[in-house]
């Protein structure tokens, strides 16, 4: 049976402090399975911002909120050309499943984001945290797809649903945000979500142009 070799790390570990290490371990494609438990700040001092921080969040190092936006690790990492790149959360547990074994076959650097909502961190009810990740996904804030190789991309879930503010509305680190501040957030979020969707279509004409 074949050995895997894999790390977990939070989002302050990975976008943050660890990031010189895994960006030159992906660099020499080590054979690694990389898991970021992506909660989108340092929650266990505090809850303070991260750079996977989403811009307007409060947090406790931002309480007016953060004025820079979230950084993409995963289209930073897709750059670095390792053999598999993708965005999971347990909203869509067969999603994630299905990517994990997928990751596990593999040689080579593999690298999973798995959004993972912090009730307290975000502000959010007990029962809360699965609803928070499967809006996410619906709003396009946190988008669920997989890079092969830096190049090929694949959307597994390809609509959006329902408008940003929907997802907003469910944590209180985003309260204090007025009209204008989501319809930044929505722009936000559409912008990439068309450049995502380029990518994707672009991915799919080669195919089709190599058969």
């Amino acid at each position: 049976e074949m050995c895997i070799r894999a790390s977990f790390a939070g989002d302050g570990g990975t976008y943050d402090i660890g990031f010189q290490c895994l960006s030159s371990a992906a660099e020499r494609n080590e054979d690694f399975l990389y898991v970021c438990l992506d909660n989108e700040g340092y929650m266990n001092t505090g809850a303070q911002k991260s750079s996977s921080t989403p811009r307007f969040a409060r947090t406790g190092s931002t309480p007016a909120g953060k004025v820079s936006r979230k950084k993409n690790l995963t289209e930073i990492m897709a750059a670095h050309n390792v053999p598999y790149v993708a965005t999971a959360t347990a909203g869509y547990l067969p999603d994630m499943v299905r990517k994990v074994e997928k990751a596990k076959a593999m040689r080579g650097t593999r690298i999973l984001t798995l959004l993972i909502p912090c009730l307290d961190g975000w502000g959010l009810p007990d029962d809360g945290g699965l609803r928070a990740a499967r809006y996410a996904v619906e709003s396009g804030v946190f988008p669920l797809y997989e890079v092969g190789d830096g190049t090929r991309y694949t959307l597994n879930v390809a609509s959006r649903t329902r408008p940003v503010a929907d997802y907003l509305a469910l944590q209180r680190r985003y309260r204090h945000l007025g009209a204008d501040e989501i319809d930044v957030l929505q722009a936000d979020v559409d912008e990439g979500w068309a450049r995502l969707m380029r990518r994707v279509a672009a991915s799919e004409d080669e195919i089709a142009a190599s058969c």
